[in-house]
């Protein structure tokens, strides 16, 4: 039994803690109108919401839902601003705690990991196997259990006040699309007695997503002592012989079924690790990654997305830099020896390569190239002189 831990509301509920969550949850975002409403009236709004904390009054608040179809439809969720301010302050008290207990290869929400940290890793095990088990969870955030996810936390957290506030957290999800999947022992209605699902998009949600999993994590590396590696409820496992694998995926579906949870089954397969596979916005295959035409596409739609949001004055031109530069970083990943980015005629080089023409540029030329793919790039009229390498975006889609 792992270590539960005590007395860890004041580290949470304090002015001090309060305002370095207020900070961490502003960061790209000051100039959203539900942020710049908290930190207009920053002096009375965390003490405020330290009062309401100590008392147990808080209440978590109705979040905004965005219906979106990119890459599949799903619905994502945004809690007010006071509340990720308080979602910031518990994952720095109770984050750590968990942390260390996770495994090194679960590579999501977590600093010093990542997507193209989980793509190396996926292609080292895949050039030393011949088979890799390939696993989704099906509806993961929508089926996640309400008291198995208590009761896993509570494994390692004693705090009352602590519960409290993960409980009040957790009971205020709001309704996630429907699964309703029978296990073995419930009887016919028990899928509509049981509260599921964590709200997509929460700083919470994708901790307490890790936290439930991480049981499988041990169980597939302890256990069935399998090369493997998880982003979110997308893992992987290798080996050899492929029937090897086909019983690993019968006893992880057994697991997870105390989970009440299921194997996607048009998502998990065992396949040949010669074959070319998408893996984390990749196409991944021996000597080559290859960036899907599908997710340019997507792109060019969120730059036209971002665009829309500068002219509205809810996004800067910082932000925007962010999200186009993340972008980059992402495609530039898959510039591995003889790989092309779609679209283009020449390879990326480590400086940028200009698309058609096989010279170089410096990286900071790129967005606004990327930029202009959606609309021309110039300045808003009246607008402030940027800094060099800033991204302006204007006018015509």
């Amino acid at each position: 039994m792992p270590k539960r831990h005590d007395d860890l509301f004041a580290g949470i509920a304090n002015f001090q803690a309060l305002h370095t969550a207020f900070r961490a949850a502003i960061k790209g975002k000051r100039r959203a109108p539900g942020a710049a409403a908290f930190a207009a009236n920053l002096e009375p709004n965390l003490p405020r919401l330290e009062r309401e904390l100590l008392a147990r009054t808080w209440r978590p608040g109705r979040c905004t839902e965005i219906k979106i179809n990119d890459p599949k439809p799903r619905i994502v969720s945004a809690a007010p601003f006071r509340d990720r301010v308080v979602h910031h302050a518990l994952h720095a008290v109770i984050g750590p705690i968990f942390e260390r207990g996770f495994i090194d290869h679960s590579y999501a929400n977590r600093i010093g990991k990542g997507t193209h940290r989980a793509i190396v890793r996926y292609e080292k095990w895949r050039d030393c196997h011949a088979q890799v088990l390939r696993c989704d969870i099906y509806r993961y955030f929508p089926a996640i259990d309400h008291a198995i996810l208590k009761q896993t936390i509570r494994r390692r957290i004693g705090c009352p006040d602590t519960l409290w506030l993960i409980d009040s957290l957790i009971d205020g999800s709001n309704d996630q699309e429907p699964v309703t999947i029978h296990y073995p022992g419930d009887s016919l209605l028990t899928p509509l007695e049981r509260r599921r699902g964590l709200p997509i998009g929460n700083l919470t949600s994708q901790f307490f997503a890790n936290v439930y999993l991480d049981g499988l994590d041990h169980f597939v590396t302890e256990i069935l002592r399998a090369p493997y590696l998880r982003y979110v409820d997308d893992f992987a496992l290798f080996h050899d012989d492929p029937k090897v694998l086909a019983g690993w995926r019968d006893r992880i579906g057994v697991w997870l079924a105390g989970r009440r949870l299921s194997l996607h089954p048009g998502k998990t397969l065992v396949q040949s690790t010669r074959t070319a596979s998408t893996f984390l916005g990749l196409v991944l295959q021996p000597g080559r990654r290859r960036l899907p035409e599908e997710a340019v596409t997507r792109f060019r739609g969120r730059l036209r997305g971002m665009r829309d949001r500068w002219r509205g004055g809810t996004l800067d031109t910082n932000g925007i830099d962010a999200r186009v530069q993340a972008w980059i970083a992402h495609a530039s990943s898959a510039a591995a020896p003889g790989t092309t980015i779609p679209g283009t005629s020449a390879r990326a080089a480590g400086t940028g390569t200009i698309p058609g023409t096989g010279t170089t540029t410096p990286a900071s030329v790129w967005p606004a190239r990327l930029h202009a793919r959606a609309g021309r790039v110039t300045a808003r009229p009246g607008a402030p002189r940027l800094r060099p390498g800033a991204v302006m975006m204007s006018g015509a889609a």
